[in-house]
Parts: C-alpha cells; sequence; structure tokens
C-alpha cells in the first residue's frame, strides 16, 4: 500500500491519510479507484437511510394464507405442506417470458453473429424465504438459510434442462432503495437465454490471472489481511479491489465452479457465515439497504474453463450513489480501503 501523507482536518489539526491508488481486480476485471481522502474514517460509515422496519401491510400477497394471490406457484418446501417454510413462485411482472422457448429455439438455428435481437425467452422467479411478514433473512438461522440456499440450487437445476438458457442469476434485493418492491423477505432468479456482458469479462479476467499464474484468482483471494470471518467450508473477505464501499465476498474454501453443487452441509455452513455477515453490516453500518448476488459460472463451460472459474457471494450495502465518472468509465471511486473494512467488520462484536 501507498505511505500516508497528513492533510488538516476541520479543525485544523494533522490527521494521517492515506494516498489515493488504482487496483485492478482479476475477478470483476475492472479497474477501482481507492480514494480514502474524500472520506471519513472507515467506522464511521453508516448509512444514511437504514432499511425501514417492516411493518405488515394490509394485504401482502407473500404472506402465508393469500398464496393464492401470487403468481403460480413452483414448489414449497416443504412440499404440500399448507405450513410451509418457503416458496417459489413465477414473477408476477417477469423481465422475461417461460412462453418464448419453442420461437427462441427455432430462433437459434438462424442466428449470425450480426443479429442483434433474439426473442425475450428466459424464466424470472421469486424465492419467498419466510411465510412470516416481519421475519428477516438475518433472522433466520443457519439451517433455514441453507434450505433458502437449497431451494436457489434446486430451482437452478431445473432450469438447466432448458437447452437455450445460457446464465443464471440469483440475487436479493433488501430494502427499497436496494431495488426491493416488496417490503416482505425474498430474493430472485433470473435465467437468461445469453451470457451477460460482465460474467464475460469476469471470465476474461480470471483466465488472465490463471494464465500468468496457474492459479484459480479466487483460491488465492483469502490473504489474511482481507479475511473477515471464516467457517468450515467458506471465508468472508474484503475483496481486494473492491469496487462499493464495505463490499463483502464470501468464497467457498474449495474449488467449485458452479453454485448448484452445493450440498445439503455447506448450505448450512454458509447459512451460517450469510447471516453472520448480513448481522455485522447491519451493525456496524446502521442496518443499510443491500444486494446479494451468486456469481456462478455459465451453464455451458467449457472443460479448461473450470479451472479458473470459482462461485462466490457478493453482499453490497447500499452507502452511496454511482456518479457521472462510474456510468461514463466503468471504473469506480471507493473511499474505503478493503483492508480496513476488514479489520473493522472483523472486530464487531454481536451481542
Amino acid at each position: 500500500m501507498t505511505s500516508p501523507s497528513h492533510t488538516p482536518n476541520r479543525g485544523g489539526e494533522s490527521v494521517e491519510t492515506q494516498s489515493p491508488e488504482l487496483r485492478k481486480d482479476p475477478v470483476t476485471n475492472r479497474w477501482v479507484i481507492f480514494s480514502p481522502a474524500r472520506a471519513k474514517r472507515p467506522t464511521d460509515f453508516k448509512s444514511k437511510s437504514p432499511n425501514n422496519p417492516n411493518p405488515k401491510p394490509s394485504s401482502c400477497p407473500f404472506c402465508i394464507g393469500r398464496e393464492q394471490e401470487c403468481a403460480p406457484e413452483i414448489f414449497r418446501v416443504p412440499d404440500h405442506d399448507p405450513n410451509w417454510k418457503l416458496r417459489v413462485i413465477e414473477n408476477l411482472y417477469p423481465a422475461l417470458s417461460r412462453n418464448l422457448e419453442t420461437q427462441s429455439t427455432q430462433n437459434e438455428t438462424t442466428r449470425t453473429a450480426t443479429v442483434r435481437t433474439i426473442p425475450g425467452f428466459g424464466f424470472h422467479d421469486v424465492v419467498i424465504e419466510s411465510p412470516v411478514h416481519s421475519i428477516e433473512l438475518s433472522d433466520l438461522d443457519p439451517v433455514c438459510i441453507g434450505e433458502v440456499l437449497i431451494s436457489y440450487k434446486k430451482r437452478i437445476q431445473q432450469i438447466t434442462q432448458h437447452d437455450s438458457i445460457n446464465y443464471i442469476q440469483v440475487f436479493k434485493n433488501h430494502g427499497a432503495s436496494a431495488g426491493a418492491s416488496m417490503s416482505h423477505s425474498h430474493s430472485q432468479i433470473m435465467a437468461l437465454p445469453v451470457v451477460p456482458p460482465t460474467v464475460s469479462s469476469r471470465l476474461d479476467g480470471t483466465k488472465e490471472y490463471f494464465n500468468e499464474t496457474g492459479k484459480c484468482c479466487l483460491c488465492e483471494a483469502k490473504a489474511r489481511h482481507f479475511v473477515i470471518d471464516e467457517s468450515s467450508h467458506f471465508v468472508s473477505v474484503a475483496p481486494f479491489a473492491a469496487t462499493y464501499p464495505f463490499e463483502v465476498w464470501i468464497v467457498p474454501k474449495d474449488h467449485f465452479s458452479h453454485f448448484h453443487y452445493l450440498d445439503d452441509v455447506k448450505a448450512v455452513d454458509l447459512g451460517g457465515l450469510l447471516k453472520l455477515m448480513l448481522q455485522k453490516i447491519a451493525k456496524q453500518l446502521n442496518d443499510p439497504p443491500y444486494n446479494y448476488m451468486i456469481h456462478t459460472s455459465p451453464i455451458k463451460v467449457t472443460e479448461s474453463q473450470l479451472r479458473y472459474t470459482h462461485w462466490f457471494l457478493q453482499i453490497v450495502p447500499q452507502l452511496s450513489g454511482v456518479g457521472g465518472f462510474e456510468i461514463g468509465t466503468g471504473c469506480y471511486i471507493n473511499p474505503v480501503f478493503p483492508e480496513d473494512v476488514a479489520k473493522v467488520l472483523r472486530e464487531v462484536t454481536l451481542t
């Protein structure tokens, strides 16, 4: 890291600051500018708009007893039980249509490199994580969070039977400013007929690192000063070139390319570490809205690509907006070094 310098604070006193630094993340293949002089101390970061309490509206279709008000159900846990723990349903307002597969498959045979449009075939599902409106994901115990993760796995395995699907994204928006349109705790699964450019860029970055070092960069991401916590099978880290303030990754210790090979034991283990990270973020940052995304490999990766593709779960607290520089360049400015984030979150104690 660059050497510290001294600048006066508002009271005229000299305070130690770190010099700006640019880092390139081999996983996202993106440059990030770290400019800590633009911000307060890492321990002073707080959400300006903490996630609102979760009052039950007069009619929430995700609550138990209102199942008929939802889009069609795909499955529930336990199966056919009116006292369900979680449900996977179709999205009432899907971004893609699951009814276009025949047309999409027909067009596949005539598609050329110059084609710029394809039918909007895909899947857009919702995972209702609890029957009770006031319960957040982080309120659940590790076994129940593990069941949510296994429901992702089960649905992904179902969707992969469709040859037209090339990438599946699991994500959670928590809080209105993080994109959640329903306050009842839920997450989403979108299956696409294309591999998104960010995923392709991730493949390029990890391949470049592997070609240079002979190692998977995510297997190497567990340097001691970036580690926050770990469980038997997973480690949570502040990534070396974090795009966002207080961004956290949870990475499998063993090399796995696809999330949907997660087994039940590791799902519970991951559930415990995910719960811990969400609780620490909530306590340290004043319960901010957040997003999490599961970054897995494309369905149809080659055997050689499996050597350098490694799935992980990314948590992004919503602490700052995106400005014109970021939109214009794709290069982000982060006001806090990940080493400092790791230290702060390691020291958070939960009562």
